[in-house]
């Protein structure tokens, strides 16, 4: 049989081809990955699981009885519940995660649901907060109503009024803004109203006892630096805990129970401390304080 004549041009044109593809291979297989020391660990705090990770602390009670079942783990959420038959009585509540930060990003998503626990102040309808920097809830007297800490204030629309939310409140301590301190219980920041039930979704950076912000809609509402213990505005605390003047630069996340029924869907948290040794296996871009006691190589 007499043989087809080659098609040169077409055959080049197929020999590039399996070359590129070869290549490609080739360089996946053999090339590393980019270094995975960009990407970005945040930890769950809550997951709609790992409820053993929070213990309750109310006012007038023993830190870990939760009082009448008011913080509740059901469908997945971590939500906070009053029974219609009872009228509040000064029982302020916190529900703490088991480790303490000091540099971090945090995360929550969460809404406002039902109506305020009858006979709550007016103050606290569709108000809750995300406590950042508490002491340690071991160290609360008994009959605390707050502990010592920075709130990340969670504040819903009322349906009449403008109410930012991302506000600062300060039991126990006190700010610098602009360079001036400020002992001011409560400062608001520049968001917007947030009515209705839906989910909101806010964030804070946590840089030590230097800069904190709260951030909505990847937007810095509220800036603030310096805390320091001071200023009053909490009640029942241990003379021991309240260091008047002290940099307060690490501590315990909390959550508030304050009359308001409430849910949150997740609770992240982006860890900045870590190991800066670029050798380790461990290592991140993002760490802003070194902990290289933390280091894996």
């Amino acid at each position: 049989m007499k043989p087809k004549p080659i098609d040169t041009l077409s055959s080049l044109k197929q020999l590039t081809l399996i070359a590129s593809v070869l290549a490609l291979v080739f360089f996946s297989n053999c090339t590393p990955e980019k270094s995975n020391s960009d990407k970005e660990e945040w930890v769950a705090l809550f997951d709609g699981t790992n409820y053993q990770d929070w213990t309750p602390k109310f006012t007038g009670y023993p830190l870990g009885e939760n009082y009448n079942g008011s913080f509740v783990f059901k469908d997945s959420l971590l939500s906070v519940r009053y029974q219609e038959k009872d009228t509040f009585n000064g029982t302020f509540g916190h529900l703490f995660y088991k480790k303490k930060f000091s540099y971090y990003k945090l995360k929550a998503t969460y809404r406002f649901v039902g109506e305020q626990m009858s006979g709550g102040p007016e103050w606290a309808i569709r108000n809750n907060g995300l406590m950042l920097h508490c002491q340690d809830p071991k160290t609360m007297g008994v009959d605390q109503d707050f502990p010592i800490s920075l709130e990340l204030q969670l504040l819903g629309g009322d349906g009449v009024h403008d109410r930012t939310n991302g506000n600062l409140c300060t039991p126990g301590t006190n700010v610098v803004i602009n360079d001036s301190l400020i002992v001011d219980h409560c400062i608001s920041s520049t968001s917007k109203t947030y009515p209705g039930d839906g989910w909101v979704t806010i964030e804070a950076l946590v840089l030590g006892d230097s800069i904190m912000q709260h951030i909505l809609d990847n937007k810095v509402v509220l800036e603030y630096a310096k805390p320091t213990i001071g200023g009053g505005m909490v009640e029942g605390y241990l003379e021991s805990a309240y260091e008047e003047g002290k940099p307060v630069g690490e501590g315990y996340i909390s959550i508030q129970a304050e009359t308001a029924p409430i849910d949150f869907k997740s609770i992240e948290l982006l860890d900045l401390c870590g190991c800066t040794d670029k050798k380790a296996k461990n290592y991140k871009s993002y760490y802003v304080k070194s902990d290289n006691s933390e280091c894996i190589y």
